[in-house]
């Protein structure tokens, strides 16, 4: 038999009536918290660069290994045609981003496409531990949309320092950190919670630094 611990919350009944304590079993507790921070970790490892992080996710669910789609109504995130068909975007974003593309239409659709599958990854590892997916797909785009946000900022803050040949590598690094950050959100889920905080943090000085250059500037004329 499970063993149950009585929750903080207790719902009072009228005057002289005992308040009814309402039981939670304290490892759904532990469950949920777990499938809220690997959903929204990588959410917003989809955010940082969107590619990198269902392929892991995909590969590792097909072997078992921290994470399973499988029964959930989501399977289709480890099957091979979704991972190809990723692949495949991933290949074709790369080739606009070397082919000259306009950038402000490119950050738009990555960022498109980053919500997306952070929706999908949200909504599978909620779904896996028997959570609501749909609230999965809005925290996904929530979580996705903060990152591309605050990321994209600061690449393009740290592009116009570098020469054109060291802006390139920026791309590099953060298809890397996105790698770690969805490793991160699968064997160590409670950890993603600082890394969105990190991302709120990085958007909020990033719009701070921004004022205060047009500040700078209004002062000047």
């Amino acid at each position: 038999m499970v063993r149950r611990s009585p929750s903080w919350r207790a719902v009072l009944g009228r005057a002289g009536t005992p308040p009814r304590v309402v039981y939670r079993p304290p490892q759904r507790t532990v469950s949920i918290v777990f499938d809220i921070g690997q959903g929204a970790g990588l959410a917003t490892a989809t955010g940082v660069r969107p590619f990198l992080p269902p392929l892991l996710a995909g590969a590792l669910a097909r072997g078992d290994i921290g994470i399973d789609f499988d029964g959930s109504g989501w399977q289709f995130l480890e099957s091979p045609a979704f991972l190809v068909a990723v692949l495949a975007v991933a290949v074709a974003a790369y080739l606009a981003e070397r082919g000259g593309m306009d950038r402000r239409t490119l950050a738009i659709a990555t960022a498109v496409m980053a919500c997306v599958l952070g929706a999908l990854l949200f909504a599978g590892s909620l779904a896996a531990g028997d959570g609501p997916p749909v609230a999965g797909i809005v925290g996904g785009i929530l979580c996705a949309a903060l990152a591309a946000a605050a990321v994209g900022g600061l690449l393009e803050r740290a592009a116009k320092r570098l020469d054109d040949s060291a802006a390139g590598l920026l791309l590099v690094y953060a298809d890397a950190a996105a790698l770690v950050l969805a490793a991160i959100a699968i064997f160590l889920p409670p950890v993603s919670f600082l890394a969105l905080a990190a991302m709120v943090v990085l958007l909020v000085r990033g719009s701070r630094g921004g004022d205060e250059k047009y500040a700078g500037l209004r002062i000047l004329r």
